[in-house]
């Protein structure tokens, strides 16, 4: 009961952490948050643990623990990470020649314009996408220690898709990008794949940095 509990308020706070509910910054005491969540401090503790671990949030001098701020220089920081990451999966995806899952990802990224255009302000099903791109892309890379590192970083990423689903452009560019992933893993043309990935994360990052403004936690370090 308590793990399931502890479990269920790691994914709801997570999910408050990525979507900006919780902005960076917020104190999280384990009492309001029970209260808010409707379960006992335990899962709630075990649940800031985990979250802590993912990096989401930091203890911050007298304050306890707070959602860690995203920055100019962190968000680079990430990329250049992601970078190397993403770039060796996609390779590794395509040198490896098992198509199929992708075939069935080209037809989605084919029609990726219809998802965009749902009146979801959230672009949940165009994003629902990108997630299984990425899980085909792990699973065919086939490299448990590159897959772990990946998950590891995605949670950050994903506080970042906030500043992308506000400009529609920017989205529709960026599935065309991911389709070119898509066709060269099906060709199984390793260093198109990785080449497509570098084009795709740069004109990502350049977007975020771009439209930092947007996002006022975001801010050039000292």
């Amino acid at each position: 009961m308590e793990a399931k509990a502890s479990d269920r308020a790691y994914a709801s706070l997570r999910e408050d952490i990525v979507e900006w509910r919780l902005q960076p910054g917020t104190v999280l005491q384990e009492v309001e948050q029970s209260e808010r969540l409707g379960v006992s401090r335990t899962p709630v503790r075990e649940a800031l643990a985990r979250l802590t671990a993912d990096g989401l949030v930091a203890a911050q001098g007298g304050r306890g623990l707070v959602v860690t701020t995203v920055s100019v220089e962190s968000v680079e920081q990430l990329f250049e990470l992601r970078r190397a990451l993403e770039q060796e999966a996609a390779r590794a995806a395509a040198r490896n020649r098992e198509p199929g899952a992708f075939l069935g990802l080209r037809d989605r990224f084919h029609a990726a314009a219809d998802l965009l255009a749902d009146g979801d302000p959230s672009h949940a099903r165009y994003y629902a996408l990108v997630d299984d791109l990425d899980r085909a892309i792990d699973d065919a890379a086939a490299n448990p220690y590159l897959v772990a590192a990946l998950r590891n970083l995605r949670p950050h990423l994903a506080r970042l898709r906030r500043v992308s689903r506000d400009d529609p452009a920017r989205l529709r560019a960026a599935a065309q990008e991911h389709l070119l992933i898509v066709e060269a893993i099906v060709d199984g043309d390793a260093e198109l794949a990785a080449s497509a990935t570098r084009v795709h994360l740069y004109r990502s990052l350049q977007s975020v940095l771009a439209s930092a403004e947007r996002l006022t936690s975001i801010k050039e370090t000292p």
